[in-house]
């Protein structure tokens, strides 16, 4: 059994879970509503103020889909309730970011500023001008969107500038030997 699949998701109060004919689960809460289409190999039981996820058999298909249903139901709960956020930090002699109503500038290094606007469910704030928080409630979007941000300058091992997540851990290298 999958350890992960057979632990109960809390439903903390002021969530609504439903389960139509289709295994689409639709989770509304203070922040917000998510929907996502559950393999038909997995059932899901709402138990007053806990969901379980079951299967039919232990073979490999249902063992697979199991703690990948559990956890993306787990996950739309947490957006809805308490939401998800990344920060990123901004590395770099000139790096430096700012919020223009919905977009977010960014100084790289380039010969031009990089405009990036938020898109919907997911918001941006920068509380200083080296620091990026990217949140919103769905966890899968708030990730594609912080790397989405990186990829315009990731972070280089020999001087560790670019864009960086808070506690990403960059493995440096040494430069030329006769180079001071």
């Amino acid at each position: 059994m999958s350890r992960i699949g057979r632990l109960p998701v809390a439903l903390p109060a002021g969530v609504e879970v439903k389960v139509d004919g289709n295994n689409v689960v639709t989770v509304k809460g203070p922040k917000g509503e998510l929907q996502e289409q559950i393999s038909k190999l997995i059932k899901v039981e709402i138990n007053g103020d806990t969901l379980t996820v079951t299967r039919d058999s232990d073979d490999k298909t249902h063992r697979s889909q199991h703690g990948l249903a559990r956890t993306l139901i787990n996950n739309m709960v947490v957006g809805v309730t308490t939401g998800f956020e990344k920060k990123l930090q901004l590395v770099g002699v000139g790096y430096r970011c700012e919020k223009q109503g919905k977009n977010l500038v960014m100084n790289l290094g380039y010969s031009h500023q990089v405009i990036m606007e938020d898109p919907e469910g997911i918001t941006t704030e920068c509380p200083s001008a080296n620091d990026i928080v990217v949140k919103g409630i769905d966890k899968a979007y708030v990730g594609n969107y912080a790397a989405n941000i990186r990829k315009w300058r990731e972070p280089e091992p020999y001087k560790g500038k670019g864009i960086r997540y808070e506690n990403e851990v960059i493995r440096r290298k040494e430069g030329k030997a006769g180079a001071k």
